[in-house]
């Protein structure tokens, strides 16, 4: 299975590797993916909300996004090129995700399949994106001070770039400056405008509010001879209140803007931030007002705030607005970040604001700073119902490093009246499913139980029944949880192969259990290391070492202290009694533990930490080394000690691997009847360790006694890492190495095969290895180094033997090794402690195929990192890097594990229909129809925009269809209103003249000439030789060559006027004269073109109309000699 699936390598090494590796097997590639991932990336930076959907997305700096809803379900979606994310932004309720990258490529995602559908690399620099809100039109300004307007095609799955935008030639010449190389700031679609208006808001403090239906400066805003209002913002009881005077006008200068937000909910006011630290709120309901009117009342349109009134302060970052309901749209909470003192404390302010008496009387009614955990990284409003854009009543603060709080806006603006200087409003964290940090992860291990075991059925009811107790609870602090975004998977069929859990150990002690048999994990239990407030060793100490045998579902954990604990899942009724168990003795407890896990034994016999701990015999016996070298044999059904060793090495050096092998089953005679009723029949078996400081040893189970102790050093002196045995592995040990195969990156292959008579030798001898396991094969033992890699015989090495069958020499350090089984093949991972990932066959040790953390998680491998990564025999490896956990595959599974009904989605349709369904049907319709309250205000939300009484009545009254009339076309160049779209060219042919009947002869009879160019004889005639043809043109002549020419002018339509700025934006062109005569020559000849075509396409239609009175004739003159019986 293994090998099939890996044939990369270095072109040098392609050829002569296929004819190593891939000579019996199909190929296929090394890929890598990852398949669930939990937590927040740490380098998380910018956020979006889905109103509709309820989700989640959080962009990196490294290109991926993080996708989070309900019930467990989180997705993540990685960019091929590692880059962060300037704007993100959902198409809500449509299963797609916006994104812009700092290289400036716009990326649109579907979250059905977690990848990208369209994506368009920009060739200027983006500076500003927004998505208008129920929609697929995104709004693009440049660098350039252009803006562009986009559109998503959903069923193309394209983006289009619409011929429309917003001429900045027209708009330098209204405010008396050049644009060319000013950067847009935003770029926002006005509410309530019917779809029409954007304001545009340049770097250099120009706003511009400009009307794309008809393609005209509604509004024009900067800082030209303005006098404005300070106000000073201040809740603290040690400061001034504010207070508006006449003696603090000041004049404003030119500033620069940072940011920008509406302050109301219909587009009347925006506020706007600045780099200096100020804000200011404009008064923009006066957009239809004389322009001298409107230069008289400025002073009173725009106030500015100050949060400091220190010189030196920081630039508003971010701005965001929630409109205060008590106040209906003259009032609320307005969510500021930065205009503090540089080098102040960070906070997030919120103030309360007050407008009802007019923007001139502006308040600033309260004020709160919030201390944050950790750095600022952006923040997002939502609602915890379904609410139109601009309501809300919960906010979302993203810190780094992936911090994830939620906030409820009642309890700021509550915590308003108490006049702290300072306050730590209480929050709702993100509920970490797999945490890794609070507390920290130590240690874990993958366990698969399959359905053959006798413990499968137990562990399913275990599993069910645990998961109805250990339902997360969503809400604190009478919020709930507001993501409920996603659908679940399909639930497994009765007849599922396996069952997988995930059990990891953390630094208090603690051990918490996961069922990670469906893609969406699920907490089990959550073992604390004390019974019943009874501590067990030394108090929270760290778990260092797990094991679990799916044979008896015993759990045995180990700390740092030296205690090793051992739970059962399954116990039979009354059954009370705690094992004590130390050198000196052992103490029997009779302790009521409740529900869930209990336990059954604790053993503490040394004072160094349990470095490896592994189940034999079925899980009778239970194996334990220790960081001073010991190894410890206990005796699960009893609870007591079989053998205790001294260290194993004279430096006393940590056991790094553990194995225990006994003899067969088989020869056992053990009974499989219950899986909490194991005999106390044992077989002979041998335990071997492996040390750090590369000490071999092989201890006797029954006895204790030391079989073998070697030492076999690395040609490099190295750290031990790992060991492996492979069993049955006749066949694979008889196979030579091939000396001359290929290593990756000038890895050296050594063989050192021993001389015939020492292998006739060993052959012809009974070996130990034969006479503890009865095996006339030998198994094969693979030690790692982190600097080499080296295969020995299981026989040699206790016979005493170090020499080694087959040795790589690597170049880079390695950390970590396992090995994945399918039948009777082997394949060796290894990770290194760059970061990148290896698999070699077994026993040959080939390099199979190669890749890296960076390239599939954009991970960094962190010290220690090692102690928490574990794999199971089909392949899935579990990784986890400060607050993230991910599951990666690496190579296909057979177990139907995660197959793709089985994971959940991201988007949930049914809701996207519903909602579309609702929102086309009013609310009062909706209440007489019984329709259920959560589409009632879905329909409510999309219903609340009302008409702006000061825009044009002949606009279009549907919002889509307006914004299709508005961006269709580039400026100046909209079709009249009046007039229907006209219909194609049509050219005539005789092939297309159809004859319904035999007709008599009618003079000037009308052949009409229909949309499908196709010409019908209504009725039947027999002579036509003065037919007139006539074309149907349905209320609107149709599109010709002539009307093109002359751009579209009609014979029937008088001339239109157009303004003085239209004739620039269409002529006015740059350049020198020379240009200008080079267009004028080229525009002549395209001119001449034309009429050519023009002509010859009416010298076509003349000879068919000839051809056709020629028919016409000759069919009359067939008819003529017919009686009249004949017709």
């Amino acid at each position: 299975m293994f090998s099939r699936l890996f044939h990369k390598s270095s072109p040098q090494q392609t050829q002569q590797q296929q004819n190593v590796v891939q000579s019996s097997f199909s190929s296929a590639k090394f890929d890598p993916r990852v398949v669930l991932h939990y937590g927040v990336p740490s380098n998380a930076s910018i956020l979006a909300f889905d109103r509709v959907q309820r989700l989640l997305a959080v962009g990196t700096l490294d290109g991926r996004i993080k996708v989070f809803g309900g019930d467990n379900i989180e997705g993540i979606m990685i960019s091929p090129k590692q880059t962060s994310f300037k704007n993100l932004e959902f198409l809500e309720n449509q299963g797609f995700l916006a994104s812009v990258s700092s290289d400036n490529e716009i990326q649109v995602w579907d979250l059905r399949n977690r990848q990208i559908a369209s994506a368009l690399q920009w060739e200027s620099i983006i500076t500003s994106f927004s998505i208008i809100y129920g929609t697929s039109y995104m709004l693009v300004g440049t660098e350039h001070g252009l803006v562009y307007v986009l559109k998503f095609d959903l069923e193309d799955r394209q983006i289009n770039i619409l011929p429309y935008y917003v001429p900045t030639n027209v708009i330098s010449e209204a405010v008396g400056m050049s644009l060319d190389h000013v950067s847009v700031v935003r770029v926002l679609h006005q509410p309530c405008s019917n779809g029409k208006r954007l304001l545009v808001v340049y770097e250099n403090g120009v706003m511009v509010l400009w009307d794309a239906l008809e393609d005209q400066i509604v509004l024009i805003r900067d800082h030209k001879n303005i006098k404005l209002k300070i106000n000073q913002v201040s809740s603290y009881s040690d400061e001034p209140k504010d207070e508006h005077s006449d003696d603090k006008l000041e004049l404003e200068e030119d500033k620069e803007i940072s940011c920008v937000s509406w302050a109301s909910n219909d587009g009347s006011v925006v506020a706007v931030g600045y780099v200096d630290g100020d804000i200011m709120f404009w008064d923009l309901s006066t957009a239809n007002a004389p322009i001298d009117q409107e230069d008289k009342k400025m002073s009173n349109n725009v106030v500015k705030l100050q949060l400091s009134s220190a010189d030196r302060r920081l630039p508003i970052i971010i701005l965001h607005w929630c409109t205060n309901k008590s106040l209906s749209s003259s009032g609320g909470e307005l969510f500021v970040y930065g205009g503090h003192e540089i080098g102040s404390e960070e906070v997030l302010t919120v103030l309360s604001i007050d407008r009802s008496c007019g923007i001139e009387s502006l308040k600033c009614t309260g004020r709160i700073d919030v201390a944050l955990r950790g750095s600022f990284a952006d923040m997002v409003l939502l609602s915890s119902e379904f609410h139109a854009e601009g309501d809300c009543n919960m906010l979302f603060v993203l810190t780094n490093p992936g911090q994830l709080d939620l906030y409820d806006n009642n309890c700021l603006s509550s915590l308003m009246s108490e006049q702290k200087r300072k306050t730590s409003s209480p929050t709702m964290q993100y509920t970490v499913i797999i945490p890794t940090l609070e507390p920290q992860m130590t240690t874990a291990r993958l366990d698969v139980v399959c359905q053959d075991m006798k413990s499968f059925t137990a562990l399913s009811e275990i599993l069910v029944a645990a998961k109805q107790h250990s339902l997360p609870n969503q809400t604190s602090m009478k919020m709930k949880w507001p993501l409920t975004g996603g659908v679940p998977g399909q639930l497994f069929k009765e007849d599922h192969l396996i069952i997988q859990i995930y059990i990891a150990g953390y630094q208090d002690g603690s051990v918490r259990i996961w069922d990670a048999s469906y893609p969406a994990l699920s907490l089990v239990y959550n073992i604390k290391p004390e019974v019943n407030d009874v501590k067990m060793g030394s108090a929270s100490s760290p778990v260092s070492a797990l094991d679990f045998c799916p044979d008896t579902l015993h759990l045995a954990v180990g700390d740092e202290s030296g205690v090793v604990r051992l739970y059962g899942l399954i116990r039979s009724s009354g059954d009370t009694a705690l094992h004590f168990v130390t050198e000196n003795g052992t103490n029997v407890h009779n302790v009521n533990q409740g529900d869930g896990p209990y336990c059954k034994a604790v053993f503490s016999l040394q004072n160094s930490a349990v470095c490896g701990l592994q189940f034999a015999n079925l899980g009778g016996n239970l194996a334990v080394g220790y960081e001073h070298g010991q190894v410890a044999m206990l005796d699960t059904i009893t609870s007591s000690i079989l053998f205790l060793t001294s260290a194993a090495s004279d430096t006393s050096s940590a056991v790094v691997s553990l194995k225990v092998k006994f003899s067969d089953t088989s020869s056992l005679n053990i009974p499989q009847e219950s899986v909490s009723d194991i005999s106390g029949n044992s077989g002979k078996g041998l335990v071997f360790v492996m040390t750090r400081d590369a000490h071999f040893v092989a201890v006797d189970t029954e006895t204790g006694n030391m079989v073998c102790n070697r030492s076999i050093y690395p040609k490099v002196k190295s750290n031990a890492i790992s060991m492996h045995i492979i069993d049955g592995t006749s066949e694979l040990s008889a196979e030579k190495p091939q000396s001359g195969s290929p290593q990756k990156n000038g890895s050296e292959t050594q063989a050192n095969m021993q001389s015939e008579n020492t292998q006739d030798k060993v052959e012809t001898s009974t070996t130990i290895e034969n006479s503890y396991f009865g095996k006339k094969e030998s198994s094969l033992v693979l030690l790692c180094y982190e600097s080499e890699l080296s295969l020995h015989s299981l026989n040699c090495m206790i016979e005493g033997s170090t020499k080694y069958t087959l040795k790589v020499n690597l170049v880079q350090q390695c950390c970590w090794t396992t090995i994945f089984k399918d039948d009777k093949e082997y394949v060796l991972a290894v990770l290194y402690q760059t970061g990148d990932i290896e698999l070699r066959s077994l026993p040959t040790l080939e390099v199979l195929g190669e890749s890296s953390l960076t390239s599939i998680l954009r991970w960094n491998l962190k010290t220690d990192m090692e102690k928490t990564i574990c794999s199971s025999s089909n392949g899935q490896t579990i990784l986890v890097n400060e607050n993230e956990a991910a599951f990666l595959s690496l190579f296909p599974c057979e177990n139907e594990l995660w197959s793709p009904e089985y994971f959940p989605s991201l988007h949930d349709e049914v809701l996207a229909a519903a909602v579309d369904v609702t929102k086309s049907i009013s609310p009062t319709q909706n209440e007489k129809q019984g329709a259920p309250a959560i589409f009632l205000s879905i329909a409510k939300n999309f219903k609340a925009k009302k008409t702006d009484h000061n825009t044009d009545q002949a606009v279009h009254n549907n919002y889509l269809e307006n914004l299709e009339r508005c961006f269709s076309s580039p400026p100046f160049l909209k079709p009249s209103s009046g007039t229907k779209d006209r219909l194609d060219d049509f050219e005539l042919d005789i092939d297309e003249i159809h004859i319904d009947e035999p007709v008599a002869f009618l003079s000037h009879q009308k052949i009409h000439v229909d949309k499908k160019d196709e010409i019908h004889i209504d009725e039947p005639v027999a002579f036509l030789s003065h037919q007139k043809i006539h074309v149907d043109k349905k209320e609107k002549a149709k599109e010709t060559d002539r009307q093109k020419l002359f751009e579209e002018s009609t014979t029937d339509s008088k001339p239109k006027a157009r303004t003085t700025e239209e004739i620039k934006a269409k002529y006015r062109k740059t350049g020198d004269a020379a240009t200008a005569a080079a267009l004028a020559r080229d525009k002549l000849v395209e001119r001449q073109e034309k009429l050519q075509l023009l002509n010859e396409r009416t010298e076509e239609l003349q000879n068919g109309a000839e051809d056709f009175a020629s028919m016409a004739s000759e069919l009359a003159k067939r008819m003529e000699n017919r009686k009249w019986w004949q017709l």
